[in-house]
């Protein structure tokens, strides 16, 4: 199917694909009722894909417990993702337990803006996406092709979103379960004149903290 090209925008839903992978045929409807995580990188059998990918498969049991899934692309075909994550059980001892698109056709890659100007014509930069179980996007990372991305992070982020939706609640800078997470300010005076006795960590009116 040919998708239109575009640019997703947080909290809206995510573009839908239909794609053939390395696991046999895949859509977005394929994830609906689970987290997704989707990650582009710019070709198989290069360095630094090879240790993302490696990241990404000795993290995927820690992903499944929070109910999300991993779905990997790049614009080679699935004979050419076989044969390398056939090398990368054979070389570094790791399976890749997640599948991958095929994406030669690049509509997968255009309509997720995985295509930036002045990236080769046949790459996609490192962009990663979250998608919730409504098959929103609620997050994207983007990096340049010189520079891998954190699997730690993705993790968190992912842990971060998942219990704001839980919670009502956000979460501050390099919070990891456990810490403290951030109420949301009060929206009318008369909130913000009782916020001080509502039993929360208050520091100012706009600014109070609780542990979960």
């Amino acid at each position: 199917m040919t998708i239109t090209p575009g640019f997703p925008r947080l909290n809206e839903p995510a573009p839908h694909f239909e794609a053939r992978t390395t696991h046999g045929p895949v859509s977005l409807a394929s994830y609906r009722g689970r987290w997704l995580v989707l990650f582009a990188h710019p070709a198989d059998f290069t360095p630094v894909c090879t240790t993302e990918f490696i990241a990404f498969a000795r993290a995927h049991d820690r992903f499944q417990t929070l109910n999300c899934d991993l779905l990997g692309l790049s614009i080679d075909s699935v004979f050419a993702h076989l044969a390398w994550t056939r090398n990368i059980s054979e070389k570094f001892g790791v399976e890749i337990p997640f599948p991958i698109i095929e994406d030669i056709s690049m509509n997968v890659a255009n309509a997720y803006g995985m295509v930036h100007p002045g990236a080769a014509d046949t790459q996609a930069v490192r962009a990663t996406f979250v998608i919730d179980p409504e098959s929103r996007l609620r997050a994207m990372i983007y990096y340049p092709m010189s520079n891998g991305r954190s699997v730690e992070e993705i993790l968190r982020l992912v842990t971060a979103l998942q219990t704001s939706d839980t919670h009502g609640v956000a979460t501050p800078e390099a919070w990891c379960p456990g810490d403290k997470v951030i109420v949301s300010p009060p929206k009318t005076a008369a909130e913000a004149e009782a916020r001080a006795g509502q039993g929360y960590e208050t520091t100012d009116w706009y600014f109070s903290q609780k542990s979960l």
